[in-house]
C-alpha cells in the first residue's frame, strides 16, 4: 500500500534515523503530495542508500538496517548484552548439555582456576593445563564421589605391618626407594586379594543361576 509505505518511511526518519533536522522533514512528511517521490529520492541520496526508489523491498531492508544500527549506537550499553529469547534458550540448552564445548584453554581465568584446584587437591603441576584438569577429574571421580567418601569413611581394623619382615626380592641401592617398593608390593597384594574375592563372588552368582535348583552352595551339600 502506497500510503502505508510513505508513512513507514516518515516514521523511520522521525523516530530512528533522524538524518534531517525537524524543520527539514516537511516535504517527506507530506505523503499526499505528488512531489513526494522526488522528495523520497533525494532522501535516499542524502542517506547514501545504494538502491533505487523502484527497488522498494531492498530499500526497506536497507533503511531498516540503518535504523537498527543507529538505534544500537544510541543505546549501546542497553543492547550490547541482549540476545533473542529463542537464542538465549538455545544457548542455555547447549551449555547445559555441553558445558565445556566453548571452553577457552588459553583464558587466564581458566588457567588460574585449574591451578587453584590443583593446589587445593595437591596435584602435581604440569605445563599443559588440560592434563592437570584431567588429573583433577580422575581424582574427583575416584576420591570425592559419594560412594568413594562413604567407602573411605568406613573404619578398617587391622594389624600394623612390619616392613622389615617382608622381603622385597631386589635392592635398588636406596633405603627410601626400597621401603616405597615394599609398600607398593603390599598394596598390590591387597588389590589382588580383593580381585580374587570379587571373582569368587561372580563364580558363585553364575553357579546359582545355571546349577541344578536342588544344589544349594550355602548349605555345602547337593540334594535335599
Amino acid at each position: 500500500d502506497e500510503t502505508e509505505f510513505r508513512n513507514f518511511i516518515v516514521w523511520l526518519e522521525d523516530q530512528k534515523i533522524r538524518h534531517y533536522k525537524i524543520e527539514d522533514r516537511g516535504n517527506l512528511r507530506n505523503i499526499h503530495s505528488e512531489e513526494w517521490p522526488k522528495s523520497f529520492e533525494k532522501y535516499m541520496k542524502d542517506v547514501n542508500c545504494p538502491f533505487k526508489i523502484q527497488e522498494r523491498q531492498e530499500t526497506v531492508d536497507w533503511l531498516l538496517g540503518l535504523a537498527v544500527r543507529l538505534e544500537y549506537g544510541d543505546n549501546a550499553d542497553k543492547y550490547k548484552d541482549s540476545t533473542p529469547d529463542g537464542a538465549k534458550n538455545a544457548d542455555n540448552t547447549a551449555k547445559n548439555a555441553e558445558p565445556l564445548i566453548n571452553l577457552d584453554v588459553n583464558n587466564p581465568d581458566f588457567k588460574a582456576g585449574v591451578m587453584a584446584l590443583a593446589n587445593l587437591l595437591q596435584i602435581q603441576r604440569h605445563d599443559d593445563y588440560l592434563v592437570m584438569l584431567k588429573a583433577i577429574r580422575i581424582l574427583v571421580q575416584e576420591r570425592l564421589t559419594q560412594d568413594a567418601i562413604a567407602k573411605a569413611s568406613q573404619s578398617k581394623e587391622g594389624l600394623p605391618v612390619a616392613l622389615e619382615k617382608h622381603i622385597l626380592g631386589f635392592d635398588t641401592g636406596d633405603a627410601v626407594i626400597n621401603e616405597a617398593a615394599q609398600i607398593l608390593r603390599l598394596l598390590h597384594i591387597e588389590e589382588l586379594r580383593e580381585l580374587q574375592t570379587k571373582i569368587n563372588e561372580a563364580i558363585v552368582a553364575v553357579q546359582a543361576i545355571i546349577a541344578d535348583p536342588k544344589t544349594d552352595h550355602r548349605l555345602g551339600k547337593v540334594g535335599r
